[in-house]
């Protein structure tokens, strides 16, 4: 409720002093605000010279080199952290106080000796002169971003809070001793310092979903101790009717778009389940996603960004329901768990305990032959898994598992069933040879459904895992697959030119030269040309 309050504060103070500022004489003599008459006038007879030594030092702490200098201070630990969300919002917030604090000094352009207070001298450097409420604001605003982009949730923020506070309140009172501010001129700026980036971090970079932290790690693993953790069990009680006895991390490093979990439950037989924690962050991560593929490639197929994270749940618990239909061996799903309606879920599932990643066990010709009918077997329930890589292979007693089917399509087109069948094909060939996996590859499939898909792969229709391990194997798998087939097969292109990428490559023009012009902000003087 306090961004709320600042919100309504805010504008209130810019519609106010915009009004006031209106009304003022473009003549002055003596039209200040009584309440800011008294004040200077009280302050300048508080004046010694060694204390207005120390008052043109502290007011020099607004000065554009100091604010420039914060700036970009923060500006690259962003940049080294990999924080861009919290950048690019810090960029905003930089811009939207710039242009409100600069419309209003140029509405007083024509009317600055009515805000010189008469028979007060103002003291310091010329560059302290600034206009009304620019210097302070950006300020303000500066360090209230710093403190939200750069200082993790919980009690070293709450102790930056009061040091911002303490060094705004410093520089303001520095400000009207030296009676190159008023009183009003810096309550506006203080308000509207506090208000846009409280305002903007509270509703674009939440803590509860992109906490400010310094530890690595995916930003999808989602801390799942504390409070979250009691809503786990909680809602698995009541909802499924375990008891839970613990909540452990499984499998992080597989995982990009997820919270994968292994939870342990009490029975006759302590058990495990394998369960999987979506929330808000991961729906937008999605978005996010989707709309950088848009870019690269045009919309690819079946890659339309999800609405709720409860649709996102919904699809992989109806994907699992799938692959058992379909006699795919998969994990046998169990339901969904809902811990907060429209932000968190968890999907649960069997834990395939004692399994191994295919790419850490033996693969003979049974795990091959297994592999190779597990993508005959979606082709002809006319399913497509979408994302064959190692870690969502599992081997257990010699028995292969298909996990992780979020990205599973229905009635998909022969293109994206070909990805499947090529990326079966090179994972298989990681721990075995070429050769052996194309000639029993020739058992279940034709030798040009075989030569489509290796046509219908490379690059990014590749998972990330294994083209990473592909190149760290140093081997060239689809050149050699490729040279096994009786002649090269034609690339199929997967660029798509639609009047969609188009006119989102224009906005994201736009945003970037938005983006440079906030950044410019912090090498130019803040003063008006």
């Amino acid at each position: 409720m306090t961004g709320w309050w600042w919100l309504v504060l805010g504008t209130i103070a810019i519609v106010a002093s915009t009004i006031a500022f209106s009304q003022l004489s473009p003549f002055g003599g003596g039209k200040l605000l009584p309440v800011d008459q008294r004040v200077l006038e009280g302050l300048a007879q508080l004046r010694t010279p060694v204390l207005t030594r120390a008052m043109v030092v502290v007011a020099a702490l607004s000065s554009q080199w100091v604010i420039a200098a914060l700036g970009w201070a923060t500006i690259l630990v962003l940049l080294a952290v990999r924080r861009f969300r919290h950048l690019l919002v810090f960029l905003g917030v930089a811009l939207l106080i710039h242009a409100i604090t600069s419309s209003l000094a140029y509405g007083m352009l024509d009317k600055l000796s009515a805000l010189r207070p008469p028979g007060i001298a103002m003291l310091g450097p010329a560059g302290l002169s600034a206009y009304p409420v620019l210097s302070l604001a950006t300020l303000t605003g500066r360090l209230v971003s710093m403190l939200y982009c750069l200082v993790p949730q919980g009690r070293r923020r709450q102790a930056g809070k009061a040091v911002v506070a303490a060094i705004v309140a410093l520089v303001a009172l520095a400000r009207l001793y030296l009676a190159v501010d008023t009183l009003t001129s810096v309550v506006v700026a203080i308000v509207i310092g506090v208000m846009i980036p409280l305002v903007a971090f509270r509703l674009l970079c939440p803590d509860e979903v992109f906490p400010v932290t310094y530890r690595r790690g995916r930003s999808a693993h989602l801390d799942v101790g504390g409070r979250r953790g009691e809503a786990i069990r909680r809602a698995l009680h009541d909802q499924l009717g375990v008891i839970v006895e613990d909540v452990q991390p499984f499998g992080w490093e597989g995982s990009a778009g997820s919270t994968p979990l292994r939870i342990k439950v009490k029975g006759e037989e302590d058990a495990w389940l394998f369960a999987k924690l979506y929330a808000r962050s991961h729906l937008r991560a999605d978005r996010w996603y989707k709309f950088g593929r848009t870019l690269l490639y045009g919309r690819l197929e079946d890659e339309k960004p999800f609405n709720t994270v409860r649709r996102f749940v919904q699809q992989e618990d109806y994907a699992l329901a799938l692959m058992q239909r379909a006699g795919v061996p998969s994990p046998e799903p169990y339901g969904v768990v809902e811990l907060t309606p429209e932000r968190e879920y968890l999907v649960v599932c069997e834990f395939l305990d004692g399994a191994t990643e295919i790419s850490q066990a033996p693969v003979d010709d049974a795990i091959i032959d297994q592999g190779l009918e597990t993508i005959r077997k979606l082709w002809e329930a006319g399913l497509a898994h979408r994302d064959i890589k190692p870690a969502n292979l599992l081997v257990r007693d010699g028995k292969l598992y298909l996990i992780d089917v979020f990205f599973t399509e229905v009635r998909p087109s022969p293109w994206r069933q070909g990805v499947d069948l090529a990326n079966m094909l090179l994972v298989l060939a990681l721990r075995s040879d070429p050769k052996s996996v194309y000639e029993r590859a020739l058992r279940q499939f034709s030798v040009q459904e075989i030569s489509e898909a290796f046509a219908a792969t490379r690059g990014l229709t590749m998972p990330s895992q294994l083209r990473r391990m592909l190149r760290a194997q140093g081997r060239d798998l689809h050149g050699e697959f490729l040279q096994l087939l009786p002649e090269p097969p034609r690339p199929v292109a997967i660029q798509r030119f639609t009047p969609r990428r188009i006119g989102l490559t224009f906005v994201l023009v736009a945003a970037v030269i938005l983006v440079a012009l906030a950044v410019n902000l912090n090498l130019r003087p803040l003063g008006l040309r």
